[in-house]
């Protein structure tokens, strides 16, 4: 299955510095990462991490800057 195939299911993915992914369902979710709970086409996938995801600078950056 291509990655850009219409009918190819992703699954929103996170790992420890809160940093998201999309990944392809039918492949295993890499150690570190997390499968939220959210699949779906590419688009879809892509439009739910742009509306979560409002600081894209690592969880450990973050909590130093705010220290």
């Amino acid at each position: 299955m291509s990655l850009d195939s219409p009918q190819t299911t992703f699954l929103v993915v996170i790992n420890d510095e809160q940093q998201y992914a999309i990944w392809p369902a039918y492949k295993a979710v890499p150690a570190g990462w997390v499968d939220v709970g959210v699949q779906g086409d590419k688009p879809s996938c892509l439009a739910h991490i742009a509306k979560v995801w409002g600081d894209m600078r690592p969880r450990s950056l973050r909590e130093a800057m705010d220290a």
